[in-house]
């Protein structure tokens, strides 16, 4: 369904990717680790269209991905979260609002708060939430543990493993190499701008140098 093939991007006359390809499969979750520096967040730019490749393509189902955006600090965790469902049927909004509340129940005792008064792990969890509303095919996640206490991380990476069984494509970049391998399907390693490893992630979890580099 993603498809990203030979993706060479950068700032100014500065090479950050060289050659990435990548895809994400119907029903998979997929990680992208690596160390900071390596190219990530600038792969995720690339891949959702903030960032013009030099060379390469990429491809959703034979169409060009949506920019997503952070919350909206003035309006409220509910005018956030409509705003997610704004193509939305308006007879399926209330259906997908309880089902991101019960995902994320902090945020049912907070719809009449501003965003920007939330707590950073509040906020990550409005803008995953906010995401869902609008019943994604494919969600891309950046840094989504950067931060964050563990418990809030645990409750964060809970929800991706539902709604990844549930059907939903994901495509996580994540530093944290441990719980995004322990998540995924399958994991890219990027390096320098590079892919230098690949596979399903039970098996990069037992690789020598994914061990020794990122597990520890």
């Amino acid at each position: 369904m993603l498809t990203c093939e030979d993706l060479c991007a950068g700032y100014g006359r500065v090479d950050v990717l060289h050659g990435v390809s990548l895809s994400v499969r119907p029903d998979e979750l997929v990680a992208l680790i690596g160390p900071n520096g390596a190219g990530k967040t600038t792969a995720l730019r690339t891949i959702v269209g903030l960032l013009r490749p030099t060379r390469g393509r990429v491809a959703f189902d034979g169409t060009p991905l949506p920019q997503g955006r952070m919350i909206f600090h003035t309006l409220t965790v509910r005018e956030n979260l409509l705003l997610g469902a704004y193509r939305a049927p308006a007879g399926e909004i209330g259906g997908r609002m309880q089902t991101v509340l019960a995902a994320f129940p902090a945020l049912a005792d907070r719809l009449g708060q501003q965003g920007g008064t939330l707590s950073g792990g509040q906020q990550q969890m409005l803008a995953i939430a906010r995401a869902l509303m609008s019943n994604p095919a494919l969600l891309i996640l950046d840094e989504p543990s950067t931060g964050l206490a563990p418990t809030i991380v645990e409750s964060i990476f809970g929800t991706l493993h539902d709604l990844h069984r549930r059907g939903t494509m994901v495509l996580l970049v994540e530093q944290n190499a441990h719980i995004a391998l322990e998540l995924a399907s399958r994991a890219y390693v990027l390096e320098q701008g590079s892919i230098v490893a690949e596979g399903p992630a039970a098996a990069l979890r037992q690789d020598a140098r994914v061990m020794a580099a990122y597990l520890g």
